[in-house]
């Protein structure tokens, strides 16, 4: 009786979304990249959001602040699916900075180099999930594609914002 329970308990742990254990992690694995590029932009926008100065103050501070809005509501969605896929999400500043692609800002750069920077950082999170799409289409997991397809069109339209701001 006791090893009837036992399998059970077992067996309701098991996942069985119809995507193999090892895909699941290959998968888990990118989206905890994306992840760490995504809180690396996070922290890079907020501290922008905070220290820009300038003649563009204003309209630079509002759009950051809208930017590291979306991108704290976004890394709560990707550690969700890479729990959903059955592991863990990474969550330390040490697993960031050794999965990212993208660089801390040095310092406080003057309003354009914010700007190109965070043009860099969101063009790097887009290239980052568009590396992980062939895994996961291959996979036929919707949702991770789903997903990724949204952060794509999030972070190559800010891109596209920021850079029209240097004219």
């Amino acid at each position: 009786m006791k090893a009837k329970k036992q399998k059970a308990a077992h067996d309701a742990q098991r996942i069985d979304i119809g995507i193999p254990d090892k895909t699941r992690k290959q998968i888990a694995d990118g989206l905890s990249r994306l992840l760490a590029d995504t809180y690396t932009l996070y922290l890079k926008t907020h501290n922008f959001h905070w220290n820009v100065t300038g003649p563009m103050f204003n309209t630079l501070h509002l759009m950051f602040e809208t930017q590291y809005n979306e991108l704290a509501l976004a890394v709560d969605l990707i550690a969700e699916r890479i729990r959903a896929l059955g592991h863990p999400a990474p969550g330390s500043y040490s697993a960031y900075a050794r999965l990212s692609s993208i660089p801390e800002a040095e310092g406080v750069p003057d309003a354009a180099e914010m700007i190109r920077q965070l043009v860099q950082g969101q063009e790097a999170v887009a290239r980052t999930a568009r590396s992980v799409f062939p895994l996961v289409d291959d996979a036929n997991d919707q949702p991770s594609a789903d997903l990724l397809t949204q952060r794509m069109q999030v972070h190559e339209k800010n891109a596209w914002m920021l850079r029209s701001l240097l004219g």
